[in-house]
Order: C-alpha cells, then sequence, then structure tokens
C-alpha cells in the first residue's frame, strides 16, 4: 500500500527532493507537499477513506485540522464520516478556535492532518480540544514522517508511515554544503 501511494505523491509533483526547512523547525532532504496531492478530489477521497476506516467503528462528532495544511484532509475525512469539520488556527502564536467554531463538552473529536514531522501542531490541537471539555477519539494523518516514533496518546493511524530523514539546523549536512534551503511549509 505504501508504494502506491508514494506513487501518487510522485505523480502528483508532491514528494519533492532537496533541501528543506520544515515546519518543524528540523531540516530534510525530502519534503511531502500534501496540497499537490489532495487538489485533486479523487486522490483526496482515496486517502481520507483510509482514515475514515480505520477510525469508522469509533462515534465522532466533530472532526476538527491544524491550519492550513490539514484543513483539505479534515473536510474530507468529516464529509465522508457525515460529520461538522472545523479547524484550527494560529493566533499571536497559539492554536485556537476561531469564525464562530465551538467545541461542546463531551463532543467526541478526530484530529486529522496532512503530514506530521514532530506533531507539534497536532499536539496542540489535541490540547485546545481537551480545553474545551471535547474529548480527543484519534489522530488520523496522510504522512507520518516520524515513522510512528510520534505519540499522541491516543488511538492515531497514518496512510503512510515512514521514517524520512531530519537533521537539526546546527548538524544538517546540506547547510554545511552550502545547498540553498527552501521553506515551502506554512509558518
Amino acid at each position: 500500500m505504501t508504494d502506491e501511494i508514494l506513487e501518487i505523491f510522485q505523480k502528483s509533483g508532491a514528494l519533492l527532493e532537496g533541501h528543506f526547512h520544515l515546519t518543524s523547525g528540523l531540516h530534510s532532504p525530502t519534503y511531502f507537499q500534501c496540497a499537490l496531492v489532495l487538489q485533486y478530489p479523487e486522490y483526496n477521497q482515496f486517502l481520507a477513506k483510509r482514515i475514515v476506516t480505520h477510525f469508522k467503528s469509533e462515534l465522532i462528532d466533530v472532526v476538527i485540522s491544524p491550519a492550513i495544511g490539514g484543513i483539505v484532509v479534515g473536510q474530507e475525512v468529516g464529509r465522508q464520516l457525515g460529520v461538522r469539520t472545523i479547524f484550527a488556527e494560529r493566533k499571536d502564536g497559539k492554536m485556537i478556535l476561531r469564525r464562530g467554531f465551538e467545541l461542546g463538552s463531551g463532543e467526541k473529536v478526530l484530529v486529522c492532518e496532512d503530514v506530521v514531522t514532530t506533531g507539534g501542531s497536532v499536539y496542540e490541537v489535541i490540547d485546545l480540544v481537551k480545553g474545551e471539555g471535547a474529548e480527543v477519539k484519534g489522530v488520523g494523518i496522510i504522512v507520518d514522517r516520524s515513522n510512528g516514533s510520534v505519540d499522541f496518546y491516543v488511538e492515531q493511524y497514518a496512510v503512510v508511515q515512514l521514517n524520512a530523514e531530519t537533521f537539526s539546523p546546527e548538524t544538517c549536512p546540506l547547510c554545511q554544503k552550502g545547498v540553498p534551503i527552501q521553506k515551502p511549509g506554512s509558518r
């Protein structure tokens, strides 16, 4: 299955190679630009279906995603589950609900994200959900670059799990070689 998914990323031009500054602050020679895959409804539907299938036995009330990368996959997962779909966004460096979005006490929530490296944005959304009195039932991810080493302490599922090489800026061999860096992420 992973080969089929990686082929979709390659066909859509979403698996990039070079020198990238990730949203996490780490550097990597590979970048998954999920937006290039998710712009195609058939790919979005196909990938989201894997997340939906994994969580179908849960009684999900709401799907929430961190802006901006997770919004498209979260919307499709919510559509397939037939539930309300919202997103959290940063204001003054903090993940919050805006635009009139609310979570009710006790609502069962599925967090969806496109790509996870360190899980920072997902952890923030989980904290936000819990702070609203709702219950996190799971985390659904398209690409887990950590190969499962990031643990959200709830049921989690990644369509693709792989160990994508990352470096701190101080130890990055690409920086040491003077390879120009790109910052394609949302922050």
